[in-house]
C-alpha cells in the first residue's frame, strides 16, 4: 500500500517526518488503521499497544503481510509502570489515543503524557478529533454531528459503557509542554462525514437496544435513532456529504536540558 491511500493525517505525518528514519516505532493505542500504515513504513521495529485483546487479534489479522520477528503487539494498559520499562522509541505516534483513555483508564489523561515521556527519542505525533462544542449560531450540519454524537453517548452511558472523551488541540498543546515536550507543528484538517460515518455511529447505537430493559424506552430510542438516520440521509442527499469539525495533528519533540 501506498501513503496515498492512507488518511490525509497519516499523509501529514509522513510530510512532517521529511527524510528523519522512523527508527524503532511505538504505536501507543493501536488500531488496525494505524498499524497498516505503518507497515508501509521503512522501521527498524515497531512495538503496538492496546488495552483490548480482541483488537489485538484484529490488528494482526489485518496486517499485511508478515509481522517481523522483532516487532510485536502487546496487549497491556499504560497505567501499569512495567509497561515497555526501559524501552526508547525513536518515533512515537499516539492516535486517537487520548479520546480513547476514558474506555480504559478514566480520568487519567493528563498523566499520559508524562508516561509517556521516557519513551520518545525522537518525534511524538498526536491525532486526535477537537471536540463539537454546541453554538447557537451553529448551521444544520453542526447542529445534526452534535445530536448525533450526544445520543450516540448517552445511549452507551444508559448500558454502563463509557463513551470516548475528545480534547482540545490547544489542551493537548499544553499537556505537552507541561511533559517536557515542545510542540514543534500543528494543523486542522476539517472533516466531511460520509455515509459509512453515519451508519458506524447508528449501528452502535442499534446494537445496544436490546440491553436496555424498559420496553417503552427502547422503543422511544429505536425512534430516535431512525429519526436521526433520516436526518443524515437528507444532509448527505443534500450536501454530498455532512462538514463539521476538523482532526488535527500536532508533532513534538523532547525539550533537551542544556
Amino acid at each position: 500500500m501506498s501513503n496515498e491511500q492512507f488518511s490525509v493525517l497519516f499523509q501529514y505525518i509522513a510530510h512532517l517526518q521529511g527524510e528523519r528514519p522512523w527508527g524503532r516505532f511505538l504505536d501507543v493505542g493501536t488500531g488496525v488503521n494505524s498499524l497498516k500504515w505503518l507497515s508501509t513504513l521503512k522501521t527498524e521495529s515497531w512495538t503496538a499497544v492496546t488495552a483490548a485483546p480482541g483488537m489485538a487479534e484484529q490488528c494482526r489479522k489485518a496486517y499485511p503481510g508478515k509481522i517481523r520477528k522483532r516487532d510485536k503487539v502487546v496487549v497491556s494498559n499504560w497505567t501499569d509502570p512495567e509497561l515497555l520499562r526501559g524501552e526508547v522509541f525513536d518515533t512515537v505516534l499516539v492516535d486517537y489515543f487520548i479520546g480513547a483513555i476514558e474506555g480504559f483508564a478514566p480520568y487519567w489523561q493528563d498523566l499520559a503524557f508524562p508516561r509517556l515521556r521516557p519513551h520518545v527519542r525522537g518525534r511524538l505525533y498526536v491525532t486526535a478529533v477537537e471536540p463539537y462544542v454546541p453554538r447557537i449560531d451553529d448551521e444544520e450540519c453542526g447542529r445534526f454531528i452534535g445530536d448525533l454524537g450526544r445520543f450516540r453517548d448517552a445511549m452507551l452511558l444508559l448500558v454502563r459503557q463509557r463513551p470516548y472523551r475528545e480534547f482540545p488541540s490547544d489542551w493537548i498543546v499544553r499537556a505537552l509542554k507541561r511533559a517536557g515536550f515542545n510542540p514543534v507543528e500543528a494543523r486542522g484538517f476539517p472533516i466531511h462525514y460520509r455515509e459509512p460515518f453515519l451508519q458506524s455511529q447508528l449501528g452502535m447505537c442499534r446494537d445496544r437496544l436490546h440491553l436496555i430493559e424498559n420496553e417503552a424506552l427502547r422503543q422511544g430510542l429505536a425512534a430516535q435513532i431512525d429519526a436521526l438516520e433520516a436526518r443524515g440521509r437528507a444532509l448527505l442527499e443534500k450536501h454530498g456529504s455532512i462538514p463539521h469539525g476538523f482532526d488535527y495533528v500536532i508533532a513534538a519533540e523532547p525539550v533537551t536540558k542544556g
